[in-house]
């Protein structure tokens, strides 16, 4: 067979070609078919209806808003997810480049003496001598049984795995940042409850020291409002603690050094606002994660290809051309010309069972791959529920407490209207102060607790993010 006709055969074998492995196909996973807090709460919304981009918005704080555009640009965990995306589009076009051949170029000046006992006539040495060559050199391997084609899809496939793993952290960092954000205003909350409180304390101590005074009340009436007053001091002043370490927590997902960063102390007053929960098969669109564990499967799978084609042949062309001469004068002469070109098959015989071995551990990766998949939609759906019976549970406990607090309230207004009497003890009037105070504590963390679930909601039914964001080849390799 002439050399044209066997580069003609290698070429229609690439041409060919089939694709060994298995075609992707996404694991089946469990979807319920309704939330199961879904109907006590609020009904499932279609998808047009379900918010996109600023999710936080909705809370309609304009500082809190400013705060998550920092994020956006300043956050270092965001910046480490955004380069290993680009190093995973590296890795992408590295796959890609096997479609192509691989060419080389070099220069060379060799001298050589050859040995006098291996020339023509044993004993008389050989002269010396001087070679200059250019060669080009390009070799090329037909992509016969798909090996290139599903490197290539494993590399696009963990590369939108790497984009979801982008959003996923961007979703988690925002998130993370308003559930601190809220925290800490709900401890400004607490402060400012407590100041008002150790003002209404004080103002009770000067009644009963008056009242001591006079001789109306006994000293351990005035023991007593003290106890109650610096006590609620002492809470005052420990809630600064968790308030500097909430907002050094804020100064570190902006990027910004804890000593540099401060908030203002402003009272939360947000209402958590109505989040469409959407249909459950909705959310393996919605979620990063998922989505990034999806295109993990899908790059397992093609990875299942990339060893079961090492079991079969392979094909390369390889060729060269360039100049060689002894003479530098006649370097690049038209006689000092080389060239050559032709196919070559390979296939290997014995390995030891190293590809035995290889395909065993591809195909166990793709179950784990598949198991965590499974897991993780589990997980998702979990964390919707979660917090769908959590917004569901204290929206009615917010309701039950608020009428505790008037309760609370109109109880201490007749205790010190008593006390004033003297027709009560000073101890009934410090038990109602102390069961007012609880009870407001109480309306404030629970009204912290639900802002706090309508966060985390939103973070598990994905933000405003969806898998159509996912970039395509096209957008992995910059071209079109």
């Amino acid at each position: 067979m002439k050399k044209t006709d066997l580069v003609f055969v290698v070429v229609a074998l690439t041409a060919s070609g089939c694709t060994v492995g298995p075609d992707y196909v996404r694991p089946a996973t469990e979807v319920p078919a309704a939330y199961k807090e879904g109907f006590a709460w609020q009904p499932a919304q279609p998808r047009d209806h379900v918010s996109r981009g600023n999710w936080w918005a909705g809370f309609a704080d304009p500082q809190l808003d400013a705060l998550l555009e920092q994020v956006k640009v300043s956050n270092q965990t965001l910046a480490a997810a955004e380069a290993q995306f680009r190093q995973s589009v590296a890795l992408a076009d590295t796959a890609r480049a096997a479609w192509y051949p691989t060419v080389t170029a070099g220069l060379s000046e060799t001298r050589s003496r050859p040995s006098g006992t291996t020339g023509p006539v044993v004993g008389v040495a050989t002269t010396k001598r001087t070679i200059w060559s250019m060669p080009l050199n390009a070799s090329w391997e037909a992509d016969v049984w798909g090996k290139v084609r599903r490197s290539v899809e494993a590399g696009e496939a963990s590369a939108q795995a790497s984009a979801a793993d982008l959003e996923n952290a961007r979703l988690s960092i925002q998130s993370q940042l308003a559930q601190n954000y809220f925290q800490l205003r709900a401890v400004d909350a607490q402060k400012k409850l407590l100041a008002d409180t150790v003002g209404a304390y004080a103002k009770s101590l000067e009644l009963t020291n008056n009242r001591y005074k006079v001789g109306v009340v006994a000293r351990v009436d005035v023991a007593q409002a003290q106890t109650q007053l610096k006590s609620t001091q002492a809470q005052l002043l420990d809630l600064g603690v968790q308030r500097a370490q909430l907002e050094h927590a804020i100064a570190v997902l902006l990027g910004k050094a804890a000593g540099n960063f401060s908030l203002e102390a402003k009272p939360l007053a947000a209402v958590p606002p109505p989040v469409p929960a959407g249909l459950p098969a909705d959310l393996l669109e919605r979620r990063p994660d998922i989505a990034a564990a999806e295109r993990r499967v899908a790059a397992a799978n093609a990875q299942i290809g990339v060893a079961k084609a090492a079991w079969f042949p392979s094909a390369t062309l390889n060729a060269s051309y360039g100049f060689q001469t002894a003479t530098a004068a006649q370097w690049f002469t038209l006689p000092s010309r080389f060239w050559s070109i032709g196919p070559a098959l390979a296939e290997t015989i014995f390995d030891g069972g190293k590809r035995q071995a290889a395909t065993d551990q591809v195909a166990a990766a793709y179950d784990a791959s598949v198991a965590n998949y499974r897991q993780v939609v589990l997980t998702a759906f979990q964390e919707v529920e979660d917090n769908l019976a959590a917004l569901r549970i204290l929206e009615e406990e917010a309701v039950v407490q608020g009428e505790a607090v008037k309760a609370s309230q109109q109880a201490l207004e007749y205790s010190l209207n008593q006390y004033k009497a003297g027709i009560s003890t000073y101890l009934q009037v410090v038990t109602a102060q102390a069961t007012t105070l609880a009870s407001q504590r109480t309306a404030a963390d629970l009204l912290a607790r639900r802002v706090t679930a309508t966060v985390l909601l939103v973070k598990a039914l994905g933000g405003g993010w969806d898998a159509a964001a996912l970039p395509k080849d096209q957008a992995l390799t910059g071209k079109k």
